[in-house]
């Protein structure tokens, strides 16, 4: 017997949100029943594309009676506020990251999540993808012995504009926050942080006291080491990798490129097509399987999405970096 579709309101109509809506759409397990945006354009936009129907209201839509479940994509000060609303229905949510840019506010709705017990996804969408999934897996399985180093590289191609980076949060609570997350993906009980940030390129991080560069040193409780390596910019397009190095060999992840095909020639052997340059293609596959498991999750199925309790952790570590970077301290991080 087939279940009916999930009835999802979506929150939030830019870039990320038009995402999600696609891949609402094109599930055959789900349907876009409410759209809210108080930019009613953008919310009749994406209704007039993916179905449902647009409010600038998000109170109308947690007041519908079709609606199973709640995806939000809107800026993160609302975050917290309608992740309450939604539990408060009993509505299942997917929230993107971050929970919100201030630990207390996470902490006094931690006690709600946890007792109301309504599922609550982060939108960690990385940890979906095929390729980080696949790695993971392996390293759970013991192939490479024990893990005792974990190396991240995430790049972007270009910095962001000033007036973002000025709401931003900052780097580690903006871009590394999904780094920290992919860290303890594989290694949950982090108990150190050390980081290191630099402004090198960017007048707009410089202008609002960000950091363009950094480096961060995870120490997990089994003594294994993370170190991830960021920039806001890269010559050769979205640079993703990760190696995962054991006591009895290692796992790589490399970037995908644009084409399979390579040239060779007496002036360059193996010479390939760049990099993928947008997050959007290269994790493509990634919001796609994050959305079948928050709808599993809902439904109350076995699901890899990450917790509330995730997405509180990998703000503490962020914040640590931020310290640590500030200070020039290594700051300890406490389990729980």
């Amino acid at each position: 017997m087939t279940s009916n579709p999930l009835r999802i309101g979506l929150i939030g109509t830019g870039r990320i949100g038009q995402v999600h809506a696609a891949n609402i759409a094109a599930s055959p397990d789900a349907e876009l029943s409410w759209v809210a945006d108080p930019f009613i354009d953008g919310a009749t936009g994406v209704a007039a594309r993916f179905g449902g129907r647009a409010t600038a209201d998000a109170e109308e839509l947690f007041a519908a009676d079709d609606v199973d479940a709640v995806l939000i994509a809107s800026p993160t000060p609302t975050h917290v506020d309608l992740i309450e609303k939604a539990i408060d229905r009993g509505l299942p949510v997917l929230c993107e990251k971050p929970i919100d840019l201030d630990i207390a506010r996470v902490d006094a709705l931690r006690p709600k999540v946890a007792s109301l017990g309504v599922p609550v996804a982060l939108g960690f969408n990385r940890r979906f993808d095929p390729a980080f999934a696949e790695v993971r897996a392996r390293v759970a399985a013991g192939e490479i012995g024990s893990l005792e180093q974990l190396t991240i590289i995430s790049r972007d191609p270009a910095a962001p504009p000033a007036d973002y980076v000025a709401v931003s949060g900052g780097i580690f609570r903006d871009m590394t926050i999904h780094d920290f997350d992919m860290a303890r993906f594989f290694l949950p009980d982090i108990v150190s942080v050390s980081a290191t940030g630099t402004n090198t390129f960017d007048p707009g991080a410089r202008e609002h006291g960000d950091f363009d560069t950094a480096v961060v040193t995870l120490t997990a409780s089994t003594g294994a080491v993370v170190t991830i390596i960021n920039s806001r910019h890269s010559a050769v397009g979205y640079d993703q990798r990760l190696e995962a190095f054991g006591s009895e060999g290692s796992l790589q992840v490399a970037n995908r490129s644009t084409s399979l095909v390579s040239h060779s020639s007496a002036v360059s052997v193996e010479s390939r097509a760049p990099y993928e340059n947008f997050f959007l293609q290269r994790y493509a596959e990634a919001y796609a399987d994050e959305l079948a498991s928050f709808i599993a999750l809902a439904r109350g199925g076995a699901s890899a999405s990450s917790t509330f309790e995730d997405g509180r952790a990998a703000l503490i570590l962020a914040d640590a970096a931020q310290r640590s970077a500030t200070e020039r301290v290594a700051v300890e991080v406490p389990l729980g």
